[in-house]
């Protein structure tokens, strides 16, 4: 299968599961419930809900048993998107081609409507991963998961330092905030597909190692396309360069693929995911 056939076919698998999951819009109160579905609808690419399905896959498991956990994921970034737009953060009034949840919606509503959908990304985890046959015990491995990925030595501590809004960011606070704000929930992503499925700990340390390159990697990717509009903020691009970004960005899908060596077949889907990262670099 090639990479848009499976990034289409999983896009809609997961906006139907998402449909199912959340409350529908004329629930009571109706005004929290109508955002929720606004942000996340009609969506993005749904990139990191798909790194959990194709992860399980590389390890023998099947889209179905990963499927809540996958949504689980797409509701905390979506949360954090939301957060990330307010005026007091980034200030953006669009994302993904529409007014942002703020500027629809008011701040106070869309605060809640971030805070209703990461209290219910820990709901899915714990109620449905569960009727997939996942003992109780990974169901807290994968809580645990979110947890530290999100919490403030995680992408929140990465927006922390994204918002000091230095006029000069190093090397290492760069590759911090991108590697905490954007690169730890897309390797928990991973993660959690693996742990899902029940990967072995030499396969899961491999997965871990994937992500976490490819975190990076989509990042510098990001940097180098909004290059020429950002002003005191910490662009990989802007920072260091399009041709270092770029000689970056490949070492790192490189180190990446490598990682997927010992899953043959299986990883292939991961492989391209990766290479379809490198393709996005902008000419």
């Amino acid at each position: 299968m090639n990479l848009q056939t499976y990034l289409t076919g999983r896009k809609e698998m997961i906006d139907r599961a998402l449909a199912k999951f959340i409350p529908p819009a004329s629930a009571y109160p109706a005004e929290i419930h109508r955002a929720m579905r606004y942000s996340l609808f009609p969506g993005g690419k749904r990139f990191r809900p798909i790194l959990v399905i194709a992860s399980a896959e590389a390890v023998g498991g099947k889209a179905r048993q990963v499927l809540p956990a996958a949504c689980a994921i797409e509701l905390i970034h979506t949360y954090s998107l939301i957060h990330d737009d307010l005026p007091a953060v980034d200030n953006d009034d669009y994302r993904r081609g529409k007014p942002s949840a703020h500027r629809k919606c008011g701040e106070a509503i869309a605060i809640l409507t971030g805070d209703a959908l990461l209290t219910l990304s820990f709901a899915l985890i714990t109620r449905n991963t569960q009727r997939n046959g996942v003992s109780d015990s990974t169901v807290i491995h994968i809580i645990r998961e979110m947890a530290d990925a999100i919490g403030s030595s995680g992408m929140i501590g990465g927006q922390v330092v994204d918002i000091r809004r230095k006029k000069k960011y190093t090397r290492k606070e760069i590759e911090y905030i991108h590697a905490h704000k954007t690169g730890d929930l897309i390797k928990a992503a991973v993660r959690t597909g693996a742990i899902l499925a029940g990967a072995n700990p030499a396969k899961l340390r491999n997965l871990t190692e994937y992500g976490k390159n490819i975190g990076l990697a989509f990042q510098i990717v990001d940097d180098a396309h909004d290059v020429d509009e950002e002003k005191n903020a910490p662009n990989y691009a802007a920072r260091f360069g399009k041709k270092a970004s770029l000689e970056k960005m490949q070492d790192l899908v490189r180190k990446a693929i490598m990682k997927l060596t010992p899953f043959g077949e299986k990883g292939d889907m991961l492989k391209q995911i990766a290479e379809g990262i490198a393709l996005r670099f902008p000419s």
